[in-house]
Formats: structure tokens, C-alpha cells, sequence
């Protein structure tokens, strides 16, 4: 793999503001003889083709008397055009390209003073656009210069990516202007074969877009992104953000359509309660009920440590996909909420260029039967699976027990005692890491229940569940259960800036350049930390909805309630010598909001539990609770994730440092 990283690096690098042009005019579809297609780098950059249409989305969201049209800027390469061929198009459908900016240096969509598009952010169009493909950059409705009002993951969004696939495939009407009557079409340079992108909000739309089923849209690449939008805001009742989604709306909004859009604004946070109910605006946002209708393949990318769109949004995803039968890959990181191509920047490019080649171009190239998952198991080193989880993984139950000290108790497959029970008050100045720190002591604000050292790795894979029995002592209580590897490692430092890299100086270019828009980007490296305990998943939800996830109930102080909550996805090896933790509190300090009160809640643990994935089921957990467990050296502290990612304050609500979905 170096050798192979190397070898790429050395063919893409070149001085920034370069414009490397092909040595001869080959057919773009030509590899070397006995080796898979590839497509290769044999049209010029500077000469392609820069465009932009206003696709006409059907909606009048606005409600100024017309039906919107959303802005699609296009670059493609002039040779197949004047050959009459017809290419592939990779899209990215973004509500930042004005606002805020995309990638790690926030790269914002540019044009020259006749409005032609100069600079695309990014590096797809760099390196595809010579390869043969088209790009295409989406402003979603509201956004930019598109018509119409961003409705934060509803008909909107969708409906502004669907129309320009519907376009390209001769579905939809597109106009050479936003106002104007000319119209444009792309069925005479597009093949109608579309491959969608994007980070964060970007792969949200994308996701969307798929669950349609709309024809022509073969793959998507969501990175970071959101399946549900319920579950951006809220976990089973209980508020993520002290926000409603409307704020998003005016956030991303063009100032003109800030003007346009406020009753919009006010019907959206009409619609999505701050008190978590799920509302039929939340069934329009949950793309995860639509999973049936996806056709086509879907290439997951997500931080573990993701605490921007939490890893239960790939979770969710990836199983409803895979009980339809989807092509599926996934990469899972230990990075926060970044883009692969700044934390295994050759490997991804390598990658995502095969991905294209095989299901926009449709070249037998092999990466179809290759390994689905990669997992980063440490900064920089990466494992494969054949499937993910991989077969043999079981959902195993676990149960609590008390030990010898109160708040401090085992973990393992013998149920407790009867009548033993666990006390805890909900303190809204902790965490997940706090308590962690302290899992071994008897501290008030949390209930620990840990293994003892294991004498060999033990994997977890999938999504957990824990079930609690709580009895509170007011009406309202807020629950939050943490799985925890409890050990020392170094991990990437998922709390600090970064949220895992450290961005340089050095720049490295990944295609062609132009004045306008270089494909140099700063280098990164991994941005590491000595830690004495890692948090592999963790979960929440309102005690109130335990008759129901959508809905809460008062809660009548001394009487018991059961509820399950669902953790987030992981992929994670405990290894040998360390310990497992399952960790209930109350108000996870900055990823969960408050209740109204400071419950007191005593757990039933003959009636608490956690379902597992084990990676070999209850036969692995109990060969890694026997026999002699290795020594290990003493703990070190955590530098920078002393507590979980801050809150800044952007546009009022509260949200992780790396922002609004971004």
C-alpha cells in the first residue's frame, strides 16, 4: 500500500497554479495493456467548459407566483463535446458554496464579472474533469443564486438535487438564465449517469436524493452525513441542540432570499418542536424510511468520533441499506467531522477514482469484490473486512451488577442480585468523559459498571442497545448511556480544533489548475492524543418517551420506567489487558441539553442490560473474561479532550466547534 500511495503521489503532484496538459490526444478510456480500465488524465482543464444553468425544480417555495429554479454550475471537457461523446457527471449539491465554504480551507464557488463560474471548490473537478467527467456544483434552493427557500432536508433540498438529475437525464427544463426563457439541455453531452458527493449537509442531500430512486443517480459518496434529520436535533426526545432547525435556514440563506423566506423559517420551527415529538416534518426528513427505494450503490465515509452528525446517522443507514440488498462500501475513521481526503488523502483519491470509474463509467475494474469496510484502528493504520459487521458478530447481552462500593459495579453475563439497584443525580456539569475518568470511584452523578481485564481482544461491531429500568424523582429525566474502553492508547484527538488532523503548510496538487483554481491543497497530518480511556459509543434519550420514541410523557416521580436506548454505531477492538465500561448518567454536558429538573434516578438492575455486537457473540466474551489478563502500564492523562468538543455560537443556537453540519 505505501509503495502504491507513493507511486500516486508522484504522478498528481505539481507546482500550484500548474496546468499539466496530456502528452497525446488518447482515448480517455485506455489503460495499459493487462491492466483494469482506468480513466486517465487527457483533456485540458483550461479548456474545458464553464457553464451555468437554472434548472427548474417544480416547487414555488417562495411563493412568489413562479416556480423555482436552482443555480447548477458546470465544468466539462471540451473534447468530448466537440466530438459529440457523451460523459458521466459527479455532483455535489451544497447550501455553502456562498455561505461558508466547503473542505478544509472553506473554499467558496467564484466567477468572473460576466457571472461564469472561475473556481469550483474542492478537488473533484481538478481531477475528474481530465479524466472525462463533468462536474457539477448545486446551489439547494434559497442558496446562492438559486431561487426558492432552503427547508433544511425537506421536499426542498431534495427536490432542488433530484431536478438537475431528472436535467441531465432530459427529465427537467434548465434555462441559460434564472429569469429568462431560453432553455438549456445536457442531453447532448451527458450520458445521464450520475454519481452525487459531498460532506456533511452536501451527503445529506445526496442520501436524499437516492432514497427517491430517482433514475440515472447510480452511486452516492455521503461523507459525514445525515440520515434522519430528527437525529441531528434530537435522540429519542431528548434535544441535541438547543436549536430548532429554522435557524439552519436563515444560516445558509442568500441574503435575498433572507428576505424572501421568514415564513418559511417560522412554519419549519412551527413544525419540529424543541420538546422532540416527531411531527410529520420529521418523516419528511428521514430518509431512512425510504431505503427500499435507493438503486443505487452507496459509498458510507464517517468519523466514530463524530460529534457534529453523530455516528448513529451511518448506522441507521448502512442497515436499512443493507436489509434492501444495497452495493455498499464503508470507511470508518477515528477523526471527528473530516473529509477523507485530509486524513488518507492518496489512498482516498485512489479510491474514489476506481469507485466512479466502476459505476459511472462502468469499468470492471474489481473494486466491487473487493473488501467493503476499512477501519482506522489507530492514527494512519487501517484493517479490512470482507462485510461489515463482519460475519460472526452476534448481539450479546451483558448485565450490570452491583459491586463493592456504591455508583462502582461489574459487568458481565451474570444477572444482578435481585433487588439491586444503582442511584445517580442527573449534573448537568459532566459528561461522558468526566465520568469516565472517575468510572472506579462512587461518585453521585453517574452509575459505572466495568469487566475485569480482559485476557484477549474483544471486538464490538454494529450498533448497541442498552435497556434501563429508572425510577426518577421528578418529572422530567434525561438518560445517557457510554460504552468506554477503559486503558491506555493513543488515539486521534477527536476533541481539539482539528477534531483529528493538523492542517500544514506544504500543499500537494491532485489534477490540473488554472489561475482561477488550483488543485493544491494543504497536506494535513494526524493530530494525536496519550489517553487512559477511549469512548466507543454512546447514546441518549428522555425518559418520557419510554411508552414511545416519538413522544413524551410526564413522568410520575417513584415509579419505574423502562426504556431502550440506541448507541451510536462503532467499530472497536478493546484490547487484551484493558477493560469494558458501561457507563448511565443524566445530561451529557454539551451533546444533550438539560431537563426542566435535576432528577435523581435509581436503576433496577435485575431489570438493566446491554445488547453487544460482539464480533464472535457470547463464546468471545466469555474466552476474554477468563484466564490472566496482560500487565499494562500505568495511565496517562488526556491533554485536550478534558471534556467533549465545545459549543460555538453560530447564529445564536449552541453547536460542536466544527459547526452546522458542515
Amino acid at each position: 500500500m505505501a509503495a502504491a500511495t507513493a507511486a500516486l503521489l508522484a504522478t498528481l503532484v505539481t507546482p500550484a497554479g500548474a496546468s499539466p496538459e496530456p502528452s497525446a490526444p488518447t482515448a480517455p478510456t485506455a489503460s495499459s495493456a493487462g491492466s483494469p480500465r482506468e480513466s486517465r488524465p487527457v483533456h485540458s482543464y483550461a479548456d474545458a467548459i464553464r457553464e451555468s444553468v437554472w434548472v427548474d425544480t417544480g416547487l414555488d417555495g417562495d411563493g412568489d407566483g413562479r416556480t423555482d429554479r436552482v443555480a447548477v454550475d458546470i465544468i466539462r471537457p471540451r473534447e468530448p463535446a466537440a466530438a459529440g461523446r457523451r460523459i458521466p457527471v459527479i455532483m455535489d449539491a451544497s447550501p455553502y458554496y456562498a455561505c461558508c465554504g466547503r473542505g478544509n480551507e472553506s473554499q467558496k464557488k467564484t466567477y468572473d464579472a460576466d457571472g461564469n463560474p472561475v473556481q469550483f471548490p474542492l478537488f473533484y473537478d481538478n481531477y475528474f474533469v481530465p479524466r472525462g467527467y463533468a462536474f457539477v456544483g448545486v446551489d439547494l434552493a434559497g442558496t446562492n443564486r438559486s431561487d426558492g427557500c432552503d427547508d433544511v432536508g425537506g421536499r426542498s433540498d431534495v427536490r432542488s438535487a433530484k431536478a438537475v438529475v431528472d436535467w441531465l437525464n432530459g427529465r427537467a427544463r434548465g434555462y441559460t438564465t434564472r429569469t429568462g426563457t431560453t432553455r438549456a439541455g445536457a442531453t447532448g453531452w451527458s450520458t445521464g449517469n450520475v454519481g452525487m458527493i459531498g460532506k456533511s449537509w452536501d451527503g445529506t442531500v445526496a442520501n436524499g436524493v437516492a432514497a427517491t430512486g430517482v433514475e440515472g443517480l447510480k452511486t452516492i459518496v455521503p461523507i459525514g452525513a445525515i440520515s434522519s434529520w430528527y437525529d441531528y436535533f434530537h435522540s429519542q426526545g431528548a434535544p441535541l441542540y438547543n436549536a430548532n432547525p429554522s435557524w439552519l435556514s436563515d444560516y445558509v440563506s442568500s441574503p435575498d432570499a433572507r428576505t424572501r423566506c421568514g415564513a418559511v423559517q417560522e412554519r419549519i420551527a412551527a413544525a419540529t418542536p424543541y420538546s422532540g415529538d416527531w411531527t410529520p416534518a420529521w418523516s419528511e426528513r428521514d430518509h431512512v424510511r425510504d431505503a427500499s427505494k435507493v438503486k443505487a450503490s452507496v459509498f458510507v465515509v464517517h468519523g466514530q468520533q463524530d460529534l457534529n452528525v453523530r455516528a448513529k446517522q451511518f448506522g441507521q443507514w448502512w442497515d436499512a441499506l443493507a436489509a434492501q440488498g444495497v452495493e455498499r462500501k464503508i470507511w470508518l475513521s477515528q477523526t471527528g467531522h473530516v473529509d477523507p481526503f485530509d486524513f488518507r488523502r492518496a489512498d482516498w483519491v485512489r479510491t474514489l477514482h476506481r469507485w466512479f470509474d466502476h459505476y459511472l463509467l462502468g469499468y470492471d475494474n474489481g473494486i466491487d469484490r473487493e473488501p467493503v469496510a476499512d477501519i482506522e484502528r489507530a492514527p494512519d493504520r487501517w484493517t479490512t473486512d470482507r462485510q461489515w459487521p463482519p460475519r460472526g458478530t452476534a448481539a450479546t447481552t451483558l448485565r450490570p451488577a452491583a459491586g463493592a462500593e456504591p455508583g462502582v459495579g461489574t459487568l458481565g453475563r451474570t444477572p444482578a442480585a435481585p433487588g439491586s439497584t444503582a442511584t445517580f443525580t442527573d449534573d448537568p456539569a459532566l459528561g461522558e468523559l468526566d465520568w469516565a475518568a472517575r468510572v472506579d470511584s462512587p461518585t453521585p452523578e453517574k452509575a459505572g459498571f466495568v469487566t475485569r481485564p480482559l485476557s484477549r481482544d474483544l471486538r464490538i461491531s454494529g450498533s448497541s442497545k442498552v435497556t434501563v429500568t429508572a425510577t426518577p424523582t421528578t418529572a422530567t429525566a434525561h438518560l445517557s448511556a457510554v460504552l468506554v474502553d477503559l486503558g491506555p492508547d493513543t488515539i486521534r484527538d477527536y476533541g481539539a480544533a482539528g477534531e483529528g488532523i493538523t492542517t500544514l503548510a506544504d500543499r500537494s496538487c491532485w489534477g490540473a489548475s488554472t489561475p482561477g483554481d488550483s488543485a493544491c491543497f494543504k497536506e494535513t497530518r494526524a493530530n494525536t492524543a496519550d489517553v487512559g480511556y477511549t469512548v466507543v459509543s454512546r447514546g441518549w434519550a428522555d425518559l418520557g418517551t419510554w411508552a414511545d420514541p416519538r413522544e413524551e410523557r410526564p413522568l410520575t416521580p417513584g415509579r419505574a420506567y423502562t426504556l431502550t436506548l440506541d448507541l451510536a454505531s462503532a467499530d472497536h477492538v478493546v484490547p487484551a489487558g484493558h477493560r469494558l465500561a458501561l457507563i448511565v448518567g443524566g445530561t451529557d454536558r454539551d451533546l444533550i441539553d438539560p431537563p426542566s429538573t435535576t432528577p435523581t434516578l435509581t436503576l433496577d438492575l435485575g431489570r438493566t442490560s446491554a445488547k453487544l455486537p460482539l464480533v464472535g457473540g457470547l463464546a468471545a466474551f466469555a474466552r476474554a473474561t477468563t484466564g490472566p489478563a496482560p500487565a499494562l502500564p500505568a495511565p496517562t492523562a488526556r491533554p485536550s479532550l478534558a471534556g467533549p468538543v465545545p459549543p460555538a455560537a453560530v447564529g445564536g443556537p449552541r453547536l460542536p466547534a466544527s459547526g452546522a453540519a458542515r
